[in-house]
């Protein structure tokens, strides 16, 4: 019998991509990161030819989204009794939002190879030693972080585990076309970063192996021996 064991998580990252497929949000948007200093509601509305309300229901959403950061300012330029309520305001957020499908994680892989090259560069340390050193350090500081079953943990990370009898395998390598390129230097990597994880977790039942198969990541969990 087919189990359903997907999760209805929230992905932040979607969810602020689906806002913006909304034309007046998505016009506001464009309007607000284009503009040198925060825009308020009046001005936002005045622009687009909305009534105020609209635009202002529309720039919480962005800012609900972490699209936009809200601030308040006078604009009146004075202070103290009298000044008037501060304005809120809108101004790009310095979130970044990237959505990839089946889930990537390059941002990690490359933080993980410029450390490594960095502490080689100054220690002298092979950089391959260092760069499993630091795969496997950032492995545990996440199973520590999210104290969760590790399956949860790697769907989390876009592995697509999948149980198969005792083990577990992933079905979707976050570092794919690094680790089709650099197969020896990623998957080194992403092996560390599995036994990291199994150890910030908790989980002494399984143990991190490399058994690269077509269509799959590189690592396997299987039963410790």
């Amino acid at each position: 019998m087919f189990v359903d064991t997907s999760k209805e998580v929230r992905d932040p990252d979607v969810s602020a991509i689906a806002a913006l497929d909304e034309p007046t949000r998505r016009r506001l948007y464009d309007l607000v990161v284009r503009q040198p200093a925060p825009v308020s509601r009046d001005e936002a509305a005045a622009a687009l030819g909305l009534a105020r309300q609209t635009a202002a229901f529309h720039l919480d959403r962005l800012a609900d989204e972490s699209l936009l950061d809200v601030v308040y300012e006078r604009r009146s330029g004075r202070s103290g009794p009298g000044a008037g309520r501060p304005a809120k305001l809108y101004r790009r957020s310095a979130k970044q939002v990237a959505v990839t499908l089946p889930d990537r994680r390059y941002e990690l892989a490359g933080r993980l190879l410029a450390q490594a090259v960095e502490e080689s560069d100054a220690t002298g340390e092979p950089v391959r030693e260092v760069l499993h050193r630091k795969a496997e350090e950032l492995g545990m500081q996440l199973g520590e972080q999210n104290q969760t079953d590790v399956y949860d943990l790697l769907e989390r990370y876009g592995f697509e585990p999948r149980r198969e009898g005792d083990a577990i395998v992933l079905a979707n390598c976050p570092f794919h076309a690094l680790a089709q390129a650099h197969t020896q230097t990623v998957c080194g990597m992403n092996l560390h970063l599995m036994r990291g994880v199994l150890d910030g977790v908790g989980e002494a039942g399984l143990e991190a192996c490399l058994a690269p198969r077509p269509g799959q990541c590189c690592v396997r969990l299987q039963p410790a021996a």
